[in-house]
């Protein structure tokens, strides 16, 4: 794992007033663009050849003659043979030259493994490069782990598939789309060996993950995605922020529900059971009765986060919730560093953000905000990993 003065000796030798944001061209990239340009910073996307227009083209930044933003977000597009080409040391030494301070995504994650951001990556990131790990279910400290220091509630898992008397969700990876789901439910052990069978026939799921799936008992309720600021240069308001909420459009699942009962029970099986891959995001609000709450499982995390990963989460993160008919929440899933809903808010801000800052604050401009008052108050290495 790179130290801290690692990065303290990068950073030495940046212009802290002119650091420009980088990030991998996908998941939240468009937020996190956006943020940088209502901030005043330049920013540069890193994208892979074959996807690369919304950002070289569609998105890009025009920019007048005193330099102020006519259009678009994206001021540079770099366009690389893949993603994880950002890890090449000559590479680096580029970003480096460029003042580059790189915001993590799931993309980033996902395409340039873990151990190699840790050890390799020797560029400044915004947020917790020692959380990032966590984010695994095939590790042993995942996130499950944390809650469960936490003191966070969270879904029963069950240990063994014959055990299951409820419904319940089995959480693998998909076997064809690498970086998406095989998720499937299940009421009994019977329904649990028939619906995967139907899975690994078609191509969804593999043995090897089967066997290694985690299984919890299924919350019924509406799903929110709580999307958390944490500040460490705050000194005069709280240093916990609820930005704003988003929920998922997931295919197949969501075309199932809009279809009748009766023609769902006509379809076929490899139609039947519906995959759970997220295709978009919509913004939404809690009942204010229960945003306390949600402050309180915010503030939960990040001390369980500073005991066990000093010095805790900086930044963005998301707690993805489910709330039962008795209001209470279970913590599914979390993200240390920014959530994959956030480019709902692009432009128009998070409503919670909004409110609190009396402007428009998305997550994006959120840790743009955060990046300049360290850069001015002489603090990057409070908020740079």
């Amino acid at each position: 794992m790179l130290n801290q003065d690692d990065i303290a000796a990068i950073v030495e030798d940046y212009d802290r007033m002119k650091l420009r944001i980088g990030m991998t061209a996908s998941h939240s990239a468009l937020d996190i663009c956006d943020g940088g340009i209502e901030e005043g910073f330049r920013t540069v996307a890193y994208c892979q050849k074959g996807r690369e227009k919304t950002y070289s083209q569609y998105f890009r930044t025009q920019r007048s003659r005193s330099g102020r933003v006519k259009r678009g977000m994206v001021d540079k597009a770099i366009v690389l043979d893949k993603f994880s080409d950002v890890l090449i040391p000559e590479f680096q030494q580029g970003m480096r030259d460029r003042n580059i301070v790189y915001i993590p995504n799931r993309s980033f994650t996902s395409y340039c493994g873990i151990s190699e951001i840790e050890n390799n990556f020797r560029v400044p990131m915004f947020g917790s490069r020692n959380m990032l790990r966590m984010e695994e279910r095939t590790e042993e400290q995942d996130y499950y782990w944390i809650l469960d220091k936490a003191g966070l509630p969270y879904p029963e898992a069950i240990a063994d598939p014959q055990d299951i008397d409820c419904l319940v969700i089995v959480k693998l990876h998909h076997a064809e789309k690498k970086l998406e789901r095989g998720f499937f439910t299940c009421a009994s052990y019977e329904e649990y060996i028939e619906k995967s069978q139907i899975l690994i026939n078609s191509g969804v799921i593999d043995e090897a993950s089967l066997a290694g799936a985690r299984i919890e008992r299924y919350v019924i309720g509406p799903v929110f995605n709580l999307n958390f600021f944490y500040s460490p240069l705050e000194e005069e308001m709280p240093k916990l922020e609820l930005l704003g909420v988003d929920w998922r459009f997931e295919s197949s699942l969501d075309g199932h529900v809009r279809l009748p009962a009766p023609q769902q029970m006509t379809m076929p099986a490899d139609q039947a059971i519906p995959e759970m891959t997220v295709v978009g995001h919509n913004t939404a609000t809690i009942r204010e009765s229960l945003l306390e709450e949600a402050f309180s499982l915010g503030e939960k995390f990040i001390e369980a986060s500073k005991e066990h990963y000093d010095p805790g989460i900086i930044g963005p993160f998301c707690l993805q919730t489910c709330i039962d008919k008795d209001m209470n929440y279970s913590i599914y899933d979390v993200a240390p560093r920014l959530g994959g809903g956030t480019n709902v808010h692009v432009s128009v801000g998070h409503p919670y953000g909004n409110a609190t800052w009396r402007q428009t604050m998305s997550s994006g401009r959120r840790i743009a905000l955060e990046l300049r008052r360290a850069a001015e108050q002489d603090r990057l290495l409070e908020v740079l990993t």
